[in-house]
């Protein structure tokens, strides 16, 4: 017996799944080069932002009275 959360997530994979062969199939769409900029671009978005939360929470960490 599986539950609705079960279900969903098998759901999804199907759905992704699908959508991956769909793109993996389609001659149309970027080229390799392409989503290695979009994905290169999207990592380093990514990271400044993760150092600038972990700046900011290592400056309040050092204020805070012990």
């Amino acid at each position: 017996m599986t539950t609705s959360t079960n279900q969903a997530v098998m759901l999804l994979r199907v759905l992704i799944g699908a959508r991956i062969d769909r793109a993996r199939s389609s001659e149309q769409g970027a080229s390799a080069v392409e989503w290695v900029i979009i994905s290169a671009l999207l990592i380093g978005v990514a990271l400044a932002v993760g150092a600038i939360i972990l700046s900011k929470l290592t400056g309040k960490a050092e204020k805070l009275p012990l």
